[in-house]
């Protein structure tokens, strides 16, 4: 992605948030302004998403659930893209969850995909080389 430099006047109290923030996550301010506004105008295109922080870092997600954006289309890429099935499988989702899910993946679908693809090239072997504390010692089975 091309970027272009840019000068922007902020209220003192949203620098000191963003200096905040940037020290507890070792980003430079520049980078985590940067990652803040693209989130934000994500967040305006597509009502009902969020951001979260997580093991593989920031991630969208359906508001109000535990649900990732990713994990929800790779369910609804493994119902063969059937939304009447989607709505059977998260039942407990209304349809603006639903669909704002849904927009979101069509606004940004190489994001999603990519989150897609991470999450099937893990494999226990890997799961076990990066967390070895998870493997049951021999003869504690």
């Amino acid at each position: 992605m091309a970027t272009l430099q840019k000068s922007l006047r902020l209220p003192e109290e949203a620098v000191k948030e963003i200096e905040d923030l940037a020290s507890r996550s070792g980003k430079d301010f520049s980078g985590l302004a940067r990652d803040l506004l693209i989130e934000a105008i994500k967040m305006r295109r597509c009502p009902g998403i969020t951001f979260a922080d997580g093991p593989t870092g920031r991630r969208a997600r359906i508001a109000g659930t535990g649900i990732d954006v990713w994990e929800f289309i790779a369910t609804f890429k493994g119902l063969d893209e059937d939304y009447d099935k989607l709505k059977e499988t998260y039942h407990w989702l209304s349809d603006p969850q639903i669909r704002s899910a849904l927009i979101f993946y069509t606004l940004y679908p190489y994001e999603v995909d990519k989150k897609i693809a991470d999450n099937e090239q893990i494999t226990e072997e890997k799961v076990l080389q990066r967390f070895p504390f998870l493997a049951v010692p021999m003869g504690k089975e």
